[in-house]
């Protein structure tokens, strides 16, 4: 059965993985960022210009992008 995870109220993370790593990101706007790829592994935006966003997250963190991508395939949302 897949757990549901609910934005942890500090970092606003639903993931264990991101929750692990958002501590030790200094810059808002990285954390921004690493938010957006989480939220987008979860419910994908249609268009371009959030893909290649998406692309360049992955390429720029991806043990933390399959981390992340592993953990919502267990999620169930609501």
């Amino acid at each position: 059965m897949a757990l549901l995870t609910v934005p942890d109220p500090q970092t606003g993370a639903c993931t264990q993985a991101l929750r692990r790593v958002l501590p030790q990101v200094r810059d808002q706007v990285s954390a921004a960022d690493l938010l957006f790829l989480e939220r987008w592994e979860m419910y994908p935006l249609p268009g371009a210009a959030a893909a290649l966003r998406v692309a360049q997250l992955r390429r720029a963190n991806p043990e933390l992008a399959a981390a992340i991508r592993a953990e919502v395939k267990n999620l169930k949302f609501a």
